[in-house]
């Protein structure tokens, strides 16, 4: 499937060596439900979902009636000063009566996920100035984490390629050992409470391989911060609005944050949205009555009125179809269906277990992009995370079992492939 195209593209691509794509796109043209074509017309199943988002499937009607109703009506306006939309106070109402953050909560809107991360480490900083410790500056983050490619999220992030070359961005950025409270406690009592403004997590961390927490860890996490007068920021950009088998991760984990990041899914990617619900405590010094204090930050489209009303249908079509019920009914059956992988002499590990989110990791990391391309040719979308050896199993919600076990199976095939081709380049060996 993976051919030249017949002149060198003009599209410079996130995250990848333009050297090796700039003559060999697949030009994705079309979906509908779990799937995708490219131009040549071939169908792949769409594992991926998009970039973690797509969780209500592509080529929804409701969807385009809701954003071409919007534009008919509002396309954008502003939210800077006094200026507002509905569809953005509605949502916003919305959000923050189905996270576990409280009914005070606020909701500080801006396009994706990296503008999530953002706000939140700005917020959080600037709270600690505005009650007069602006001692309090450090983030803590952890290894392998993501959190976007913004000046925060470059800086705090736990996957160092994203840093080469850039030099230091942002100072008073540590980062601790992945799943270990201790190591944060160590942190902590090391730097000193009184310097360090947050502490930023996943709650299941996604490109930096699909790792889940240990049992403990996350209410672990929460309780030191608690205990030390540190602010808690779960980015759920990718496990938000149902993929985790729950509305939030923060609900399956039983987690009570300062600031909760959403994106993605949140629109099932229809039109970019993000930001970061934030709780009443962290939001006071700025709303109370006679406060002077001000969050000098905002977005031209923060709360676009278009991108809102997207949003919204989404959420109606997820609740209406039972989609965060069906992500944790699938739970077992994409455990059961990935697990015999697990025996193959060129599997490390498969990780699954929470909701519609898995991954199987390589042994060797050169097989990694050989597996992806055969199960592309053989109709299943893959891509790598992790350090290039993780094939990424996160699809729509809407997906049916058949599928997933169709997911399996391919994959299964793709490393038996690559599997027989080293012992078929093998050197013949003499006895």
């Amino acid at each position: 499937m993976l051919g030249p195209n017949s002149r060198e593209t003009r599209l410079w691509h996130g995250q990848v060596r333009m050297a090796d794509v700039k003559s060999s796109e697949v030009v994705i043209v079309r979906g509908q439900g779990a799937y995708v074509w490219d131009e040549r017309g071939h169908r792949m199943l769409d594992v991926p979902a998009g970039l973690w988002y797509c969780n209500i499937g592509h080529g929804r009607r409701e969807m385009a009636s809701a954003i071409s109703a919007q534009v008919e009506q509002l396309e954008a306006y502003s939210t800077f000063q006094q200026y507002a939309n509905r569809p953005a106070l509605d949502l916003a109402e919305r959000l923050v009566a189905s996270a576990p953050l409280g009914p005070g909560a606020k909701v500080f809107f801006g396009n994706g996920g990296s503008d999530a991360v953002e706000i939140a480490c700005k917020l959080a900083r600037r709270y600690w100035a505005a009650l007069g410790s602006p001692s309090k500056r450090t983030i803590i983050a952890r290894d392998r984490s993501y959190h976007g490619l913004h000046g925060f999220g470059t800086s705090i992030g736990g996957l160092d390629a994203n840093r080469e070359g850039y030099g230091e961005l942002i100072p008073d950025v540590i980062r601790v050992e992945t799943n270990s409270w201790a190591a944060l406690e160590d942190a902590v009592r090391s730097v000193g409470a009184d310097a360090i403004a947050t502490f930023i997590c996943e709650p299941i961390i996604g490109a930096g391989g699909i790792i889940h927490p240990p049992e403990g860890y996350l209410e672990n996490v929460e309780r030191i911060c608690r205990d030390n007068d540190i602010l808690f920021i779960v980015d759920e950009v990718i496990t938000g609005f149902g993929r985790t088998g729950e509305m939030f991760a923060c609900d399956r984990y039983g987690l009570q944050p300062d600031f909760m990041l959403f994106a993605k899914a949140v629109t099932s990617g229809y039109i970019p949205l993000g930001g970061a619900i934030i709780a009443e405590r962290v939001a006071e010094p700025f709303w109370a009555d006679g406060s002077t204090h001000v969050f000098r930050h905002g977005l031209t489209y923060a709360g676009h009125p278009t991108a809102c009303a997207a949003a919204l249908m989404n959420l109606d079509i997820i609740s209406r179809e039972g989609l965060v019920d069906r992500a944790r009914e699938l739970e077992s059956v994409l455990a059961s269906a990935l697990e015999p992988l697990g025996d193959h002499p060129r599997v490390l590990e498969v990780r699954t277990g929470v909701g519609l989110l898995g991954g199987v990791q390589l042994v060797d990391a050169h097989d990694a992009p050989y597996v992806c391309e055969w199960c592309c040719d053989h109709g299943i979308l893959a891509r790598l995370v992790g350090d290039g050896d993780t094939i990424q199993i996160s699809p729509p919600l809407i997906i049916t079992e058949a599928e997933i076990h169709e997911i399996a199976q391919v994959i299964a095939d793709a490393v038996e492939q690559v599997d027989v081709q080293h012992h078929a380049s093998a050197p013949a060996t003499t006895s």
